[in-house]
């Protein structure tokens, strides 16, 4: 077999990082920020059971900054971009069920080698017949390249990995190349309040610490819309605080914050608003289905969204999960020009506290209608 020239290379970001996740740090309190250990928000009592069969081993050696569960995970095929030991991994394998499956990818061979040494045992703890997760070595700028398939994704999960790549814009062109027509990334991830300095990026420390390569949150944005995903609509943030000096100093006046997006693979529609129901069928959210900051459905509630939400829900696997209907005074189901919001993440947490809204889950992916505002 010939070489592929255009074959993904390590630069020296990527090896300074799997030196660092693969050879530095052993446990979480290797640690020297708290950046990729964020307060914790209040965690719902299905997944801290499914997070307590996870083995020890696997969950000391994890470096997440967030809780990365969406909704509606049933039957799902799930992407880990950076699984690094595979706790989400085996976390969201017993959300999915037998009937779905979680790929994690990561680069990092310590890392890998960790989750795959307990495969079997996770899957005689859940009762699996047949396991339902898989692990590939590769990179998230180049998952094709890894042999993942384009379209076969419903959702894509990240926990505090993208910053650690030098090319932020590549790893989103390809998570939006294997996401399925709409499909979901939801990934928790390190953000700034201002672009980061050369000095600060070329700091081994500071960016195997998710510092150095977070993104200012704006260009975020703007990312995702050179890139075809909808506008990222944030769920939740917390502070960073850098309780180490020395790191400190070198970061000046720069501000970090750990938010968790989400965005989707649907058409580019100038969608007007809807007035929508949900129907309260979704697992762990019956009663009330916290979508983002700006949202939150409670059952048979009518709520006007925006044209942005109209158009993800409609093309996304919760087109079911909720009844569309006219706006006031309109015989369309769709009646006001659209008008999405932009939230920034650092005062959502001044103005909610750093509240965040509890993850739920449930059966979604096996359907993806719509019924209005195409």
């Amino acid at each position: 077999m010939s070489e592929n020239k255009d074959a993904f290379m390590d630069s020296d970001v990527h090896v300074d990082v799997k030196d660092y996740y693969g050879k530095v740090l052993k446990k979480t309190s290797d640690l020297k920020t708290n950046a990729c250990v964020a307060p914790a928000q209040p965690i719902p009592g299905f997944i801290r059971q499914a997070l307590k069969k996870v083995h020890p081993e696997v969950t000391a050696r994890y470096y997440g900054c967030g809780l990365v569960v969406p909704e509606c995970l049933e039957g799902c095929r799930i992407l880990d971009l950076g699984s690094g030991s595979g706790r989400d991994c085996y976390m969201l394998s017993q959300l999915v069920s037998e009937g779905g499956h979680v790929t994690g990818i990561d680069m990092t061979e310590d890392q890998l080698d960790v989750a795959r040494m307990y495969l079997d045992y996770h899957m005689q703890e859940f009762g699996y017949k047949k396991p339902n997760v898989s692990f590939v070595q590769g990179y998230i700028e180049a998952l094709t390249e890894a042999g993942l398939e384009q379209d076969s994704f419903d959702t894509i999960i990240s926990n505090c990995v993208v910053n650690l790549s030098p090319d932020k814009k590549q790893v989103l062109k390809e998570a939006y190349k294997v996401l399925k027509d709409g499909g979901e990334l939801y990934f928790s991830d390190v953000y700034s309040n201002g672009r980061i300095s050369e000095e600060i990026k070329k700091h081994k420390v500071l960016w195997g610490e998710c510092l150095g390569g977070a993104l200012w949150w704006e260009d975020l944005l703007r990312l995702a819309e050179e890139v075809g995903f909808s506008l990222p609509r944030l769920v939740t943030a917390n502070i960073i605080t850098v309780q180490n000096t020395e790191l400190q100093d070198i970061l000046g006046d720069l501000k970090f914050v750990s938010a968790t997006y989400r965005m989707f693979k649907v058409p580019k529609r100038n969608t007007e608003s809807c007035q929508i129901i949900y129907n309260g069928n979704i697992t762990g959210a019956e009663d009330s289905f916290q979508f983002d900051s700006q949202y939150t459905f409670k059952i048979n509630e009518v709520v006007e969204v925006d044209g942005e939400m109209a158009n993800i829900l409609t093309h996304s696997r919760f087109a079911d999960e909720f009844t569309f209907q006219p706006t006031s005074g309109s015989s369309k189901p769709c009646g006001v020009k659209p008008k999405a919001l932009i939230v920034d993440p650092f005062e959502l947490v001044l103005k909610m506290g750093a509240k965040s809204p509890a993850p739920a889950t449930g059966g979604c992916c096996s359907t993806q209608s719509a019924s209005c505002c195409k």
